[in-house]
């Protein structure tokens, strides 16, 4: 179904005087993108300059330079995840990242946000929300929403995954995967003991006891596919 128009009439009547931000898309959905290229063309400030299918041409296109924000699909084929915006941040450093994911927001936005991201929305979201987080990275804030704002101020035991830090979330997910620790220090070019010691402070951090533990916690929090 075509997303709605976003705020068409008001925008239009103001276009002159509104700043116009060069985006870059990076996803590798047909429907998504097109989805996205309607909201945009929609709104008057905001101009689909680019769009990327894998996490090479990303990183292509932001050495390129001229961006104002990238809407980044983080599972994107290719170079991906928490590594793909870390390099995103190291190439340019002052480019808003605002994640597009079909994952809820409280199974991966903390980390990617403490990662370098600048916002995080999902699919789901209405196309208006969308464009208010697109201006607001652009702006130079961080967006996002009012439920994830609300489960930061829970107790941190029930969303306990929120209290690691990147590196230490990327490796609960991979043991969530089924993965061994020599299988992530080989993945993540670490040493073995290294990564023995984020599982030591995940499972510390998160009061759990065993790798066992760790998996169940994965998958009844979805933070594996």
């Amino acid at each position: 179904m075509p997303w709605p128009r976003v705020e068409y009439n008001y925008f239009m009547a103001h276009a002159h005087k509104l700043k116009s931000y060069r985006v870059l898309v990076a996803d590798a959905h047909p429907i998504v993108l097109e989805g996205i290229k309607q909201v945009l063309r929609e709104t008057p400030d905001l101009v689909i300059g680019g769009h990327a299918r894998t996490g090479e041409e990303v990183l292509s296109k932001v050495r390129q330079g001229g961006w104002d924000v990238l809407v980044l699909d983080f599972r994107i084929p290719g170079r991906a995840g928490l590594d793909l915006i870390r390099q995103i941040k190291r190439d340019n450093p002052k480019l808003p990242v605002l994640i597009l994911s079909m994952h809820a927001e409280d199974q991966f936005a903390v980390p990617l946000l403490k990662g370098g991201a600048s916002g995080y929305i999902t699919k789901e979201s209405a196309p208006d929300e969308l464009v208010k987080a697109i201006r607001k990275v652009c702006s130079g804030g961080t967006y996002i929403s009012a439920q994830l704002a609300e489960q930061l101020t829970q107790p941190p035991e029930q969303f306990s995954h929120h209290t690691l830090s990147v590196r230490e979330h990327e490796v609960l997910c991979r043991i969530g995967e089924g993965q061994s620790v020599t299988d992530i220090a080989e993945a993540l070019a670490l040493s073995v003991k290294t990564v023995s010691t984020y599982r030591a402070r995940v499972l510390d951090k998160m009061r759990l006891k065993s790798t066992a533990d760790l998996i169940r916690y994965a998958l009844k929090h979805r933070l594996v596919e």
